[in-house]
């Protein structure tokens, strides 16, 4: 009787040592996950960076932003020589700054794409003490959205008050007709991400619609998922959510205090596998197609109805099978949002 107790006893440990030895790591590991290691912007990042937006035709200019809490956000715009009149956002990964997706920036600015690499929250040059993998940071992308409209309208509007110019046949007798410019069209909005950034992108495109389409590398769903990851020791997210769980439920519970919000408790919904009905497969018929130059790095979203009530036709053809987008890895993940 004495060595089946003991048996008990052992087993008990094993069983019940694991779980309390990470709800003890996970709170005191919860101010390093929130807090992340700064990676500063030096004058030598910011020359590699110049160097690499000569090499691309890409004109930068800083660009800062006030995010609803009152955090300032710095990054920057950068323009190719001849732009397309569409914009990609770029968010880096974690411990790292804007730098961390100028590769990305090459091809977008050689393709014609005006791009915004902005530090994120406790990252690089911006403010703020915490990182919360999207939680807040989906709000700070809001808050750059419009400061970005007001930066696009500003400069085309300064543009069309230049002595000289004159408007596209189109628009009619101008300035008679129209005393004042037109409001410029908005501007095509996309999203890329890695890791972190990742997890941004897709938060922010799910509660900002006027972000059209999101490539998202090595992505995360939301701060729940995220500490799962690093309780499976980063090799496994079942142990987070099995054996390693209380690992997530004090980093998480500490992580609501520290940030005095609530973490993000559900999860996005999994595609339903029922045949779409004749209204969404009409939507599906009528997207609207990326420009040319594109069609290789995007998703588009569906167009929304015009005042008649119907979708417009496409401008042009809707890419063919062998032109389908070229822009793809084994960690990267196309997102229709």
């Amino acid at each position: 009787m004495t060595l089946r107790r003991r048996l008990v006893r052992i087993l008990l440990i094993l069983l019940l040592l694991p779980p309390i030895l990470a709800g003890i790591a996970g709170w005191l590991v919860a101010p390093g996950f929130l807090y992340p290691i700064r990676r500063e912007l030096t004058p030598d990042l910011i020359r590699e960076a110049d160097a690499s937006f000569a090499h691309s035709g890409g004109h930068r200019e800083d660009f800062n932003v006030r995010a609803p809490d009152g955090v300032t956000l710095r990054g920057w715009v950068v323009r190719p020589d001849h732009p397309n009149g569409n914009w990609a956002l770029l968010f880096h990964g974690v411990a790292d700054n804007r730098v961390g997706v100028i590769g990305q920036s090459e091809f977008l600015l050689r393709a014609g794409y005006s791009v915004v690499m902005m530090d994120a929250r406790a990252h690089g040059a911006s403010e703020g003490q915490i990182g919360t993998y999207g939680w807040l940071e989906r709000n700070d992308t809001k808050s750059i959205i419009d400061a970005l409209l007001a930066l696009v309208r500003r400069v085309r509007t300064d543009f069309q008050m230049q002595p000289g110019y004159r408007p596209p046949n189109s628009l009619g007798n101008f300035p008679v007709i129209y005393p004042h410019p037109p409001v410029p069209p908005t501007p095509h909005i996309f999203a890329l991400g890695e890791s972190m950034g990742a997890g941004i992108a897709l938060q922010s495109a799910a509660v900002d619609p006027r972000i059209e389409g999101v490539v998202a590398e090595a992505s995360f769903a939301n701060l729940r998922e995220a500490t799962y990851d690093y309780a499976g020791l980063r090799r496994s997210p079942l142990l987070g959510k099995t054996l390693f769980a209380p690992f997530s439920w004090m980093l998480l519970y500490r992580g609501e205090k520290l940030t005095a919000s609530p973490s993000p408790k559900s999860l996005p919904r999994k595609p339903s596998r029922r045949a779409p009905s004749q209204s969404s497969s009409s939507a599906m018929k009528k997207t609207r197609p990326f420009p040319a130059a594109t069609q290789n790095a995007f998703t588009p979203r569906p167009s929304g109805p015009n005042n008649s009530g119907k979708s417009p036709a496409p401008s042009t053809p809707l890419p063919s099978a062998s032109s389908q987008p070229s822009f793809s890895a084994a960690s990267s993940t196309f997102t229709l949002t």
